[in-house]
């Protein structure tokens, strides 16, 4: 063959080739185009559909207000999660009213009858058999109850009784708080002895059966009232408050030093002198004088941090350091008294974040022996090893050891300082507080709700005390042609007592014996 034909015949393959190679760069072209176009039209599809259903889980998450149960639970959330007075949820409810849908909003004295009626449908309710929020039976081995009374609300004094699950942190990684807790008695009265509070507690066993234990501080008057139970037949193990303990140790040892008193008084000098001053911003905290020792590291620590920005040397004339040296009185006199107060707590609210947290275990024992060891002054460090050892064994006897025994009472002191603060007004009236404590331990539910709005006014008048509100005495007094014969007398006073599982507002007769409900052979 001649090398034209070769040529000619190469060149012929060649377009053969060519034309078969863009026919199909062609059509992968096209194919490729295709379905570029149907995966953005997927994509799009997919995009949409995520909107739409994140739209669907925020309106299933929002709450219509499109009947009473709907405005009665939202009120309900403000006063216990928002922590708002009466008033302050009437305006709230007045303002976002148009976006609500309202037609009025609420008011106060209605949110404070919605809230009164809760505290009814609280107590009425035997216990709870299922957490609302985890599905988890409660109480299946036991509950543990939280004893303590008021120490300044107003006239009278406040004896509550809170019931928490034994099983807590087998469930819950942290602390207990109060929506883990049940209210289970609240009662009214003017002083508080061993004698009466046991009453108390008989009258609740009668109603939901013996405890596992009672956690309580180191008040002589419960310790008495656990004895008379015992006595009894009713007693339960007793765990002491780590908290009140510690505290009591720190008493102990530091209300007789020398330099307690001077410090007292310097801080109250510094305070004097910081306020209404170019260093307003460096005043101590506030601590209360009632029960002191259970705060007083955080004076302690101010005074240390304070003394810092005040280094040895000298200071020029007119400086902030010149200023800040001349208010602290005696209180660089009192360095020795601070640093070694700071040696012994600060371990100990060491060990008080851990018990605190994960409960008292064998693994959060073992955490705070060497942290324990580093508490120089011999007396505290000793006893607070063997109230260690001594509640370890507790937790042994209950079963307790691995999961975690509660060991502090500060649910119930932040009970108190909640129930203090909103809508109680001027006067604190400790019946008209006592009324609202079962209303801010646990979850509000839209079945509360519902539970609230089935409570008539006359069953009502049957669980409110017969005595009038303080606030509208003072307005009777104070009012033109008032005096004190406006003021009632004594006769007919009644103080408020509210036992869960109560259908009234009576008495409820004693039976002895554990309820059977809550016995449970199988378990420790």
């Amino acid at each position: 063959m001649s090398t034209y034909n070769k040529m000619k015949k190469r060149r012929d393959n060649w377009k053969g080739k060519a034309v078969k190679r863009q026919r199909e760069l062609h059509y992968q072209k096209k194919e490729n185009k295709r379905i570029k176009k149907e995966r953005d039209h997927y994509k799009q599809a997919w995009r949409d559909t995520k909107k739409a259903l994140e739209e669907l889980k925020r309106r299933s998450k929002t709450l219509s207000v499109c009947d009473k149960t709907s405005v009665v639970f939202l009120t309900l959330q403000l006063f216990v999660v928002a922590r708002i007075g009466f008033r302050a949820i009437s305006r709230v409810l007045a303002v976002m009213a148009p976006q609500l849908g309202l037609a009025k909003a609420p008011c106060p004295q209605t949110i404070i009858n919605w809230v009164a009626r809760l505290a009814i449908v609280r107590m009425q309710d035997d216990m709870p058999r299922v957490d609302l929020r985890t599905g988890i039976p409660l109480f299946s081995r036991g509950f543990i109850l939280l004893l303590d009374a008021t120490i300044g609300l107003g006239q009278g004094k406040i004896m509550t009784v809170l019931a928490l699950d034994t099983t807590h942190y087998l469930v819950h990684p942290g602390a207990p708080s109060l929506q883990q807790v049940k209210c289970v008695a609240v009662s009214v009265a003017d002083t508080w002895t061993g004698e009466t509070i046991a009453a108390l507690l008989q009258k609740l066993i009668a109603r939901i059966g013996s405890p596992v234990a009672y956690l309580k501080d180191g008040g002589t008057d419960l310790g008495k009232a656990l004895r008379l139970l015992n006595g009894k037949g009713l007693g339960s193990v007793s765990i002491d408050d780590l908290s009140h303990f510690v505290a009591n140790l720190l008493k102990h040892e530091y209300q007789a030093h020398p330099l307690f008193d001077v410090f007292i008084r310097t801080c109250g000098k510094v305070s004097t002198r910081l306020k209404q001053s170019l260093l307003a911003c460096l005043a101590p905290p506030k601590v209360s004088t009632k029960a002191r020792f259970m705060n007083l590291h955080r004076l302690v620590k101010w005074a240390a941090r304070l003394l810092q920005l005040s280094p040895r040397g000298r200071a020029a004339k007119g400086s902030l350091l010149q200023k800040l040296r001349d208010r602290l009185d005696q209180l660089p006199q009192c360095r020795r008294f601070i640093n070694d107060f700071l040696l012994d707590a600060e371990p100990i609210l060491e060990c008080q974040a851990i018990l605190k947290t994960k409960g008292l275990n064998q693994d959060s024992v073992d955490e705070c022996r060497p942290i324990i060891e580093r508490i120089p002054n011999s007396y505290i460090r000793c006893g607070l090893t063997d109230w260690l050892e001594k509640h370890f064994v507790i937790a042994k006897t209950l079963g307790l050891h691995e999961t975690g025994m509660p060991i502090s009472s500060d649910t119930i002191e932040s009970l108190f300082g909640v129930a203090n603060s909103p809508g109680t007004g001027e006067i604190k009236a400790a019946n008209r507080i006592a009324q609202r404590i079962p209303v801010l331990c646990g979850e509000i539910t839209r079945q509360d709700a519902e539970n609230v709005l089935g409570i008539s006014v006359k069953e009502q008048r049957e669980w409110s005390c017969s005595s009038p509100s303080l606030m509208k005495q003072r307005r009777d007094v104070f009012s033109d042609g008032g005096g004190l014969e406006k003021i009632p007398t004594a006769v007919g006073h009644q103080n408020i007592e509210l036992i869960v599982g109560s259908k009234t507002g009576q008495k409820v007769p004693f039976v002895a014996g554990k309820s059977v409900p809550y016995e449970n052979n199988s378990e420790p």
